[in-house]
């Protein structure tokens, strides 16, 4: 029996064609890293993740000249027929930029640490007063472009990163998930103030245990005010290979396994596609999505009287086309049966060049010889109905 985490109650916020949040599945997003001011290399990019399964694309607009560019691009994008959802992510000084872009994209990505910006001493400490005329600036800066998205109907990622929390908050806060969640709360007090509520919010550190601690607080302080906002995660500069992946798994995998997030990016020092693959299948592995089939096999040992790293590679080239069925490869007969039960298909070895065949938790062929098992395995498949020639 499948276990599905229950998640978190958030309202829907829709992105272009895709909606985040509510009872949506889980939405994959990655970022382009071509210049933004050409145009020709940025379109090819989006297309090729658009086309690997990549469902939001976010692209960087530091300047009002990449604000026009990103407005051709989405133009283009268009008129060849690629709906993907495009994420202007704005920098330093933002406010005119994100004003200017949220004429042409589906969502306008803002961080708080840099969209009103000013470096002061650390040892600065903020009176009330100080704290509620800084909050006023951010308001009449932020209210431009609130006014253009809710005239569109598009979203805004309020993103606050935990290596540029702004000065007021790393002295009023420490640099802190504390401070990372307030910082996030000021924005959202300011878009609900003014009746917009098609958010979504991301605290990302690259310290698995930060991100962790800024998220939980995140949605117990969003609770506390009656807030149900999606939050996209993400472990940010994660780096690259192996430790990369298992980085970002076990800062996004926990959380979505506790039901929190709503859309997720893992982010690598490698081309962009690469994120792909490893959001799919850590989605598949929590039960959140199917995007293939799910193989489970033995690690294999002395029991195991076949080859089954070679048998199980057969199997999987005969049947990843599948997509939603589980398919079981186990070498012997002793904890086979039991730990494949959940099963649609169990291939397991038992001795002599002979291996069974299960449906499910029923053997339904007992002594099928080795060298015709995975053709075996098709034709029980097929029988069932459940086949379908690979594309």
């Amino acid at each position: 029996m499948e276990v599905v985490y229950p998640r978190r109650k958030t309202r829907a916020v829709r992105v272009g064609n895709v909606v985040i949040g509510g009872r949506h599945p889980i939405a994959v997003q990655s970022m382009i890293t071509e210049n933004t001011r050409d145009v020709d290399a940025c379109v090819a990019a989006i297309r090729r993740l658009h086309e690997a399964g990549c469902e939001i694309v976010r692209v960087t607009t530091p300047t009002l000249a990449d604000a026009h560019c990103l407005g051709e691009i989405k133009r283009r994008l268009i008129d060849t027929g690629v709906p993907v959802p495009l994420v202007a992510d704005v920098h330093h000084q933002g406010a005119k930029i994100a004003e200017e872009v949220a004429a042409f994209v589906d969502k306008v990505r803002i961080n708080p640490g840099l969209y009103v910006f000013k470096r002061l001493e650390s040892s600065i400490e903020y009176t009330p007063e100080e704290m509620a005329s800084a909050v006023h600036e951010i308001e009449e800066q932020l209210l431009p472009v609130i006014r253009v998205c809710k005239e569109r109907d598009i979203a805004m990622r309020i993103g606050v990163n935990h290596g540029s929390l702004s000065d007021r908050m790393t002295v009023t806060y420490g640099d802190t998930p504390l401070g990372m969640v307030e910082s996030a709360l000021e924005y959202l007090r300011i878009c609900e103030a003014h009746r917009f509520p098609n958010l979504i919010v991301s605290l990302k550190a690259s310290r698995v245990p930060v991100m962790l601690e800024a998220n939980r607080l995140m949605v117990k302080r969003m609770d506390a005010e009656g807030m149900a906002y999606p939050l996209h995660l993400g472990v940010t500069e994660a780096g690259d290979g192996v430790y990369a992946r298992i980085k970002s798994t076990a800062g996004i995998g926990t959380l979505l396994a506790e039901g929190i997030g709503d859309t997720i990016r893992v982010s690598l020092s490698e081309d962009p596609i690469e994120e792909l693959p490893v959001c799919y299948d850590l989605l598949q592995a929590l039960g959140l999505r199917r995007t293939k089939v799910e193989y489970i096999a033995c690690p294999s040992c002395g029991r195991t009287k076949f080859d089954l790293v070679k048998v199980l590679a057969e199997v999987k080239a005969a049947t990843a086309h599948l997509v939603g069925l589980d398919i079981a490869v186990m070498g012997c007969i002793v904890n086979g049966p039991g730990e494949m039960a959940d099963a649609d298909y169990g291939y397991v070895g038992r001795a002599n060049g002979i291996i069974s065949l299960y449906r499910g938790r029923e053997c339904v062929r007992m002594s099928v010889p080795q060298e015709e098992g995975v053709q075996t395995l098709i034709d029980l498949i097929r029988q069932d109905g459940r086949w379908a020639d690979p594309k």
